[in-house]
């Protein structure tokens, strides 16, 4: 989730302003619009790290019913899906507490759309403002209480059934980005 000690990155990849992001899941296909123009360096660092095959094969780590599910934790890379879903350690590190080695500035306080609606894909952080990374999470119906600390960057365009089957364990078999007008 990012630590102190990480440093601020600014991500490279160029945004086209139609991104779609398409989650491969082992519960079904997520297909989520990207908000380009609210949260441009969340958006960008999420397609930087799927477009490299960062989220390839983790896990959801955490599940919270009626609340969030959250993944993108590389410490999950190498452990089977009931490994993951015990909340022990696996051989890099406990789940969710991981990242990819640096952090992001926050954009909840500028993103004129962050609102955590049913579906709305937001990056999780630990208590720096500046300290989201890699793991991001769904929310399980309207989550408003975050919409001061928290950013989101995509919305739920299909799959919200897959959404709402998914449990601590289950796997991202790949996350792919899109264009809406391809």
């Amino acid at each position: 989730m990012g630590f102190f000690g990480d440093p601020l990155y600014t991500p490279e990849y160029a945004l086209a302003g139609d991104e779609v992001a398409v989650f491969d899941t082992s519960k079904g296909t997520i297909r989520v619009a990207l908000d380009c123009a609210g949260a441009p360096i969340h958006v960008a660092n999420f397609c930087e790290l799927a477009s490299s095959g960062f989220y390839d094969d983790l896990k959801f780590h955490r599940f919270e019913p009626g609340f969030v599910i959250q993944g993108g934790c590389p410490n999950t890379r190498e452990m089977t899906p009931a490994e993951v879903a015990s909340g022990r350690p696996g051989p890099d590190g406990r789940p969710g507490t991981g990242g990819p080695g640096y952090r992001i500035h926050e954009e909840f306080t500028t993103n004129p759309r962050n609102s955590h609606e049913d579906g709305s894909l937001a990056m999780a952080r630990s208590q720096d403002p500046n300290s989201a990374g890699s793991q991001f999470y769904f929310c399980l119906g309207p989550q408003h209480m975050l919409d001061g600390g928290y950013t989101v960057f995509g919305q739920t365009l299909e799959g919200m059934e897959a959404i709402s089957s998914l449990r601590a364990g289950d796997v991202i078999n790949s996350i792919r980005i899109e264009h809406a007008g391809a």
